[in-house]
């Protein structure tokens, strides 16, 4: 029997794992037992048997190595495993990674099979664990030699802390930050991210950043949402005392009825866009209107609304969320970082910017202040149906013949709530405002991807529902006019 000493990290498992499998080395003869530490690869040997050493000499010098290939797919399992807290995994893994070199190399499909099952529950266990970390992790600001640094300390139920230090190097790249658990620590200098050893206890470090997480929960906390059983399914109550937003939980939800009320009573109290859109007003008429309206409170925050724009009677109407920062502060749709990728995809598709107009659900910016930057934040139900009017008049007025619904929230205010981007995505729809309508992704998502292949799909996506539109719209030519009195007879081609 051999035994294979390692530090009981996955990439060392790798190692002496494929070095054993090129060595034809079966499960039954070998013992996995981690050590603290790095250890040399085969690093020791029970029984006096076969030393690792000697395997990996003999595995070096062979000219007829057998190449092997295994599935990507168990290569992201094993990673995931190997934070798994039972020493059982690595002989597990191994035996697994044996079947499927010499028995089937789709073995991880059978998901009848009692070893994959049982690494199929570990990785599960795994990747609840690391949403746990991403989700209940909280720092304290503590000063050293070189300043501020950001520290945490937290006790996962598996060893996940490898798994989970990516995110937060990404989500706080700007502050040095360590993460102590007793199974090892993760630092992140700015630049790079590291690992040490593990922090059985808690330090003793205490800052204002608790009182400030505490009034932050108090603050955003919606009372109208509370359900207290999900909270406790979402939010397990072992996890309490590493929150300190949840100190003063009880008056928080004692306070709970009376907000709601207040709530209701400022939702009362607003009107909606109807009460300020003139009667029988024009575009021209109610861009000028839509400056008075107060029908939500978005008003308060934002610079100014911003209208539509484009031909009264353009055939194709393209309707977005809300304005962003930048259209706030110009007062025009779609002139910031998404107006520019759907510039791009408009000209990609062969459509004119000029002969479409463009709107938003929301004429206000929705967003939260971070510092002295405003972040955009998805505009409330209450917020979509106050300021839904003035995009019915828009429609109204335009009578287009097909509307394009550039992401879920204009989506929404088209064909109601119910309606699902992800599953009628692309799809020519009836609506009561055009003959046609279709949803696709907002030119925001596309930037907001969280990688370069992403970006590249979905831009695609966008690209190729534009496409259908302009085939639509030559496929019918003006004869596609509604039947509502509108003369299309004078509009322009949509082609560039």
């Amino acid at each position: 029997m051999m035994e294979i000493r390692f530090s009981g990290l996955f990439e060392d498992w790798q190692k002496n794992a494929r070095e054993l499998l090129r060595s034809s080395i079966p499960p039954r003869d070998i013992v996995w037992v981690e050590e603290s530490g790095q250890q040399p690869l085969f690093g020791g040997v029970s029984h006096g048997e076969v030393a690792g050493a000697d395997v990996k000499a003999q595995v070096n010098n062979s000219e007829n190595l057998p190449s092997l290939k295994v599935p990507k797919r168990f290569v992201d399992l094993a990673r995931s495993v190997a934070a798994f807290r039972d020493a059982k995994k690595w002989d597990l893994l191994y035996s697994v990674l044996w079947r499927i070199a010499h028995e089937n190399h789709h073995l991880l499909k059978v998901e009848t099979d009692n070893e994959v099952i049982q690494l199929l529950r570990m990785e599960d266990a795994v990747s609840r664990d690391v949403h746990h970390v991403h989700a209940f992790v909280r720092f304290k600001k503590v000063t050293d030699a070189d300043g501020e640094r950001y520290v945490a300390w937290y006790k996962p139920d598996h060893k996940s802390i490898r798994l989970a230090a990516p995110f937060f190097a990404k989500r706080f790249a700007g502050m040095r930050w360590s993460i102590l658990t007793p199974d090892g620590s993760a630092f992140w200098d700015g630049k790079a991210l590291s690992f040490g050893e593990g922090v059985d206890t808690s330090p003793a470090n205490e800052d204002g950043l608790e009182e400030l997480w505490s009034r932050y929960y108090a603050t955003t906390f919606n009372p109208a949402r509370t359900n207290l059983r999900m909270m406790r399914s979402e939010m397990p109550q072992r996890f309490w005392n590493n929150m300190p937003e949840l100190a003063n939980l009880g008056q928080v939800l004692a306070k709970a009825p009376v907000r709601v009320e207040e709530m209701i009573a400022v939702q009362r109290n607003m009107p909606g866009a109807g009460a300020f859109i003139p009667s029988s007003a024009d575009l021209r008429q109610l861009r000028e209107a839509v400056s008075e309206c107060e029908g939500c409170e978005l008003y308060k925050h934002a610079t100014q609304p911003v209208f539509g724009e484009g031909p009264k009677d353009a055939r194709v109407v393209l309707i977005g969320e809300q304005p962003g920062d930048s259209e706030d502060r110009a007062g025009r749709p779609f002139v910031g970082p998404a107006g520019e990728v759907l510039n791009r995809a408009l000209a990609e598709a062969g459509m004119n910017r000029s002969e479409v107009y463009l709107t938003n659900a929301v004429k206000h910016f929705a967003f939260e202040e971070r510092g002295k930057r405003r972040i955009h934040r998805t505009p409330r139900l209450s917020e979509v149906t106050a300021c839904k009017p003035w995009m019915e008049a828009e429609l109204e007025r335009v009578a287009p013949e097909i509307i394009v619904c550039l992401g879920a929230t204009a989506a929404k205010a088209v064909f109601g709530a119910q309606f699902r981007l992800t599953e009628q995505r692309g799809k020519f729809l009836e609506s009561k405002f055009a003959d046609k309508a279709l949803a696709t992704y907002h030119p925001s998502a596309v930037l907001r991807a969280d990688s370069q292949a992403t970006q590249d799909e979905l831009y695609r996506i966008l690209v190729e529902d534009l496409k259908a539109v302009v085939a639509e719209t030559t496929k019918n030519g003006r004869s596609t006019a509604r039947a509502m009195g509108s003369n299309v007879s004078g509009r322009k081609s949509l082609f560039t």
